[in-house]
């Protein structure tokens, strides 16, 4: 299942607001409408952002924009995921923008797929894998970085069950990973956020599988929740892997210095179309957390299996 298709020089991006109810494509034939579908989540995910970004900057190239202009605004859509800046800076060096874009493509694929070989062998026969958010194919091009684990494992013959944070405020876990587990009949259940350390403290998780938007000294960002659950799973012994391309790791910053998106209060009122708060209410909706290092067993490469930096 590929997140983007590049056809005709325009990019087509699997609208992920719509689903799990239907597969609509967003087209993109400018960069500002690249923008546009990062800044509204129709793509999201570090590695489909990043490659999003570059295909912004061949349509930006296309139409004779100012390269470093678009960059510029490209980089401000979204400030945590590092996979956007490095995009972006690749494109800005290479001499055909159109084929790096193409070549990051491919890379984000077998990417993926080394991921998954590297990091199967975590995720024993009967083991019950819990994730936070969507890590899947469609936070990537294809394929998944925690779910492209679960599916390498899967895919060996391994009897394993998989349980979804439903991930507040916007339901990736609920509407993206559960979809994508289905569509390949891993069995899969879903719980509320508040759950999971529940079901560690009865015994009931094995391990727990997470993505992440930046990896960097001292920690990894990752989706707003994972801290809690990194929390939990310290707690009551149950291991904690992170799945992430190297393209995600930031060797220059520390957790001081990473900067948290804050999103929308609209995001926290509504669930869906249903306002679940008073109308007037004052919300705080940071898009993520950081999940300090001595938190986690090891981060999951295409290189192999790392400690945190």
């Amino acid at each position: 299942m590929k997140t983007m298709l590049w056809e005709d020089n325009q990019l087509l991006l699997i609208d992920q607001t719509k689903l799990p109810d239907e597969i609509v494509y967003f087209t993109c034939k400018t960069y500002q409408d690249v923008i546009k579908a990062i800044k509204t989540m129709v793509v999201r995910g570090a590695p489909a952002i990043g490659v999003s970004a570059a295909f912004g900057m061949v349509l930006a190239d296309l139409a004779g924009e100012d390269l470093e202009k678009a960059a510029s605004e490209i980089k401000n859509s979204r400030p945590t995921a590092v996979n956007l800046f490095w995009a972006v800076d690749r494109i800005l060096a290479s001499p055909s923008p159109r084929d790096e874009a193409l070549k990051m493509y491919q890379e984000d694929i077998k990417t993926n797929q080394m991921i998954g070989k590297h990091g199967s062998p975590v995720i024993d026969d009967g083991d019950t894998i819990l994730t936070h958010c969507n890590a899947g194919a469609l936070a990537c091009v294809d394929y998944g970085t925690a779910l492209g684990v679960i599916r390498a494992a899967f895919a060996q013959g391994k009897k394993i069950n998989v349980i979804c944070d439903e991930t507040r405020p916007l339901g990736q876990g609920a509407r993206l990973s559960v979809w994508e587990m289905q569509q390949e009949n891993i069995p899969v259940k879903l719980i509320v956020d508040s759950a999971a350390g529940y079901l560690m403290q009865q015994g009931k998780i094995d391990k727990v599988l997470i993505g992440a938007d930046r990896v960097f000294k001292g920690g990894v960002a990752n989706k707003i929740g994972s801290l809690m659950v990194a929390l939990s799973a310290k707690r009551y012994g149950v291991p904690f892997y992170v799945a992430a391309p190297l393209s995600t790791f930031d060797y220059d910053k520390t957790i001081g210095e990473i900067e948290i998106e804050e999103r929308g209060p609209e995001e926290v009122l509504l669930y869906g179309n249903c306002r679940i708060a008073p109308e007037n209410t004052e919300v705080l909706n940071p898009a993520f957390d950081i999940v300090p290092d001595d938190l986690i067993s090891g981060i999951i490469t295409e290189k192999g299996i790392l400690d945190p930096i």
